[in-house]
C-alpha cells in the first residue's frame, strides 16, 4: 500500500519520535505504554503512509535512514506548532485555569523544588500545578512527548544529557554536591566511615541505575576525580552491590550500612548533622552538580512563559 492510500494516525507520529529518541523498539514501546507488536505495526504504518523506510532495522540500535533524518526535524516543527496552537486555544478559553506541568527527579522533588516553588509563588500566582516525580530518563521522555512544560533535574557541564543534545532551553537554578558517604565505623571513632575509599578492596558501592541522571554524571566524573585524589586503580576497587534509580533509596541502603553512596548534600543534611552518615572519601571525590530547569521549545501559555521569565531573573549566571 503506497503513500496517500492510508489514513494517518497521529499516534504514529508520537511513536516515531519515541523510537527516534531511544533507538530501541521495546524501550520506546514501553515509554509509549503500548505492546511492542502494536508499536512495530504503528511504525510500519507510518512508513507505508510516507512511502519509504524511516528506520534501518539492521542497525543496533535502530537508526534513522536518510529519509528518516529528513523527516524528524520537519515532524518536530509540525508537532511543536500543533502543541503551541493547542495550548494557546486552551489558555484563551480559561487562562486562569491553565495548568503548569512539571517533571522533577525524585531527589529534587523532595528537596529543592518545594522551596524554589514557594519563592516563585511569592511573586507569581501559579494556580493549578501538576508535578510528576520520576527518574531523569523518564522526565526527559515526558518532555519529548510534550506531556510537561518544564523539567527539573541535575546536570553537569561536562556530561550533556539528552535535553542538552536536543538543545532545549535551560536555566541553572542552583548547585550542590554529590558526597560519598557511609555509616560511621562501629568502633566509635568520630567521622570514621565503615566503608571508605582506601579501605581494603573491594569497597561496596550503592550505585545509580542507567536511567538516573545522577548516575550518568557520577560514572563520568568518578574516575577522573579518583585520579585527582591521587588514587591509582590498584589503590581502590568499587564493587556495585546494589543499584536503584533514586537517591532516596540509595540513602536508605547507606543508612543500613550496605555500602558507600554518592548522595546530594541537600538530601542528607540531617544525617550529616547527627552523624548517622559520614564522609567516606577525600574532598577531591566530591562531585559538583547543577540544578537545572528545562522548558519546551515551542511557545507556551502566558502563565508558563511568565514563570520562565521570572525563573530566569533568579537563575545563576
Amino acid at each position: 500500500m503506497g503513500p496517500g492510500n492510508r489514513n494517518l494516525d497521529f499516534e504514529w507520529l508520537e511513536d516515531f519520535m519515541a523510537l527516534a529518541e531511544s533507538g530501541n523498539f521495546s524501550r520506546a514501546a514501553e515509554a509509549r505504554a503500548i505492546a511492542q507488536p502494536a508499536f512495530s505495526r504503528h511504525i510500519r504504518g507510518l512508513e507505508e503512509w510516507v512511502g519509504v523506510d524511516l528506520f534501518d532495522r539492521s542497525a543496533h540500535p535502530a537508526a534513522l535512514t536518510a529519509a528518516g533524518q529528513r523527516f524528524l526535524p520537519l515532524l518536530e516543527g509540525v508537532l511543536g506548532d500543533l502543541e503551541a496552537a493547542r495550548i494557546k486555544a486552551r489558555a484563551a478559553h480559561d487562562q486562569e485555569e491553565s495548568t503548569l506541568r512539571f517533571a522533577a527527579t525524585h531527589s529534587l522533588s523532595l528537596t529543592f523544588f518545594p522551596r524554589w516553588l514557594t519563592g516563585i509563588e511569592s511573586r507569581l500566582h501559579i494556580g493549578s500545578l501538576q508535578t510528576m516525580s520520576d527518574s531523569s530518563r523518564s522526565c526527559e521522555f515526558l518532555m519529548f512527548q510534550r506531556r510537561v512544560q518544564f523539567v527539573l533535574c541535575h546536570g553537569h557541564k561536562d556530561v550533556p544529557g539528552r535535553l542538552d543534545e536536543q538543545e532545549y532551553p535551560v536555566l541553572r537554578l542552583g548547585s550542590e554536591v554529590l558526597l560519598p558517604v557511609s555509616v560511621p565505623h562501629p568502633d566509635g571513632t568520630r567521622a570514621k566511615a565503615l566503608h571508605a575509599i582506601g579501605n581494603a578492596a573491594p569497597v561496596p558501592m550503592l550505585a545509580y541505575s542507567q536511567d538516573s541522571g545522577l548516575g550518568r554524571i557520577m560514572r563520568a566524573q568518578l574516575r577522573p576525580n579518583m585520579a585527582r585524589a591521587g588514587r591509582s586503580n590498584a589503590d581502590y576497587e568499587l564493587q556495585e552491590v546494589f543499584t536503584a534509580h533514586h537517591a532516596v533509596l540509595l540513602k536508605t541502603m547507606a543508612l543500613e550500612g550496605r555500602g558507600i553512596a554518592w548522595l546530594p548534600q541537600s538530601l542528607i543534611e540531617a544525617e550529616l548533622a547527627n552523624g548517622s552518615l559520614v564522609g567516606a572519601g577525600p574532598q577531591a571525590l566530591n562531585i559538583p552538580v547543577e540544578i537545572r530547569m528545562y522548558r519546551q521549545r515551542a511557545v507556551m501559555s502566558d502563565k508558563a512563559e511568565a514563570l520562565w521569565e521570572l525563573a530566569g531573573k533568579q537563575a545563576l549566571d
